[in-house]
């Protein structure tokens, strides 16, 4: 990292952002590191601006057109007991962009208080424009303090565009809902990988609604989970196909111990020329697997730990 960054940091921070973010030294590109509702580092570039909004907590990410292999890293950290955070963060991604945006949140909570991150982030992508969207969520801390996370996502993609979106709740998240909003123009692609881990007595909840208004539009949604000891998922999905349009929503959870996991599919087609489909699948380890990973040595909870990696991959 960089002796701004460096210096303003400990290493339980360092740890958050390396965990969240990949960040173990300054990023190459536009960023904006977020703490405890504060911002902690900025840099700009010549394509990419970042601007404090001035009516709410948050920024503006303005994005040229035609930028071309330039990414921005705009990770939040709340290391602060008890803190409560609401930030809007909205892209503007201008015609013929190309760029990757690196976003997530960590939360270390040690106390009996609760800590909590909302973030709406809104992306409006122009003509042509191609986004690579990563977000990763994660908490910490031997408190029994909950750590929760609610992000919502909504999404506006203008005709040609192109919006591929990972998420990954990697542990240690008390509650969340997760929502993603889509409107579709003409000839765009939205592609959703969600990734979900719960355990103990967390509870998770993704929401998707998406709607496909343009002619040749389409999306596809795959959801995979893990849901451990009294743990509690539940997936909804809602897709509108409303012209030619193309939707593919999948789900995929293992379930172990105690927990539970509801899949809810809705998909709605308003006009002659749009194919929808939803797939869901629930279960268990299979034995067979955990058997064959046996016999190569491994015990059990070795077995178990590598099928459930690879089944999050």
């Amino acid at each position: 990292m960089s002796n701004e960054i460096e210096n303003k940091l400990d290493t339980i921070e360092k740890n958050l952002l390396k965990t969240i973010a990949d960040i173990e030294k300054t990023p190459i590109g536009a960023y904006n590191i977020r703490e405890n509702g504060k911002g902690v580092a900025r840099n700009t570039t010549a394509n990419i601006d970042i601007v404090t909004k001035q009516d709410k907590p948050g920024i503006d990410i303005i994005i040229k057109p035609n930028t071309k292999n330039e990414s921005v890293h705009i990770p939040v950290i709340l290391t602060e007991a008890g803190f409560n955070d609401v930030v809007y963060n909205d892209f503007y991604v201008g015609e013929n962009a190309d760029v990757v945006i690196v976003a997530g949140c960590g939360i270390h909570n040690s106390s009996c208080e609760t800590s909590e991150h909302d973030g709406i982030h809104t992306f409006h992508l122009s003509k042509g424009a191609k986004v690579k969207y990563i977000e990763k969520h994660y908490g910490e801390g031997n408190g029994t303090g909950d750590r929760i996370l609610n992000p919502q996502t909504i999404v506006n993609l203008e005709e040609g565009s192109t919006l591929e979106m990972e998420t990954i709740q990697i542990e240690g998240v008390s509650s969340t809902v997760r929502e993603t909003k889509g409107e579709l123009g003409d000839n765009t692609s939205l592609v959703i990988t969600e990734r979900v881990m719960t355990s103990a007595n967390q509870i998770a909840k993704s929401i998707f609604d998406i709607d496909l208004n343009g002619e040749n539009s389409s999306v596809h949604v795959a959801s995979r989970a893990i849901a451990r000891d009294n743990s509690v998922q539940e997936f909804s999905s809602n897709v509108n196909g409303n012209n030619k349009c193309f939707g593919h929503v999948e789900c995929d959870a293992i379930i172990m111990d105690k927990a539970k996991v509801t899949s809810t599919p809705k998909i709605v087609a308003n006009d002659i020329d749009a194919s929808l489909l939803h797939e869901a699948a629930i279960g268990k380890i299979a034995g067979e697997q955990l058997i064959k990973l046996m016999t190569l040595g491994l015990t059990e909870k070795e077995a178990e730990e590598q099928i459930i990696s690879g089944f999050l991959k």
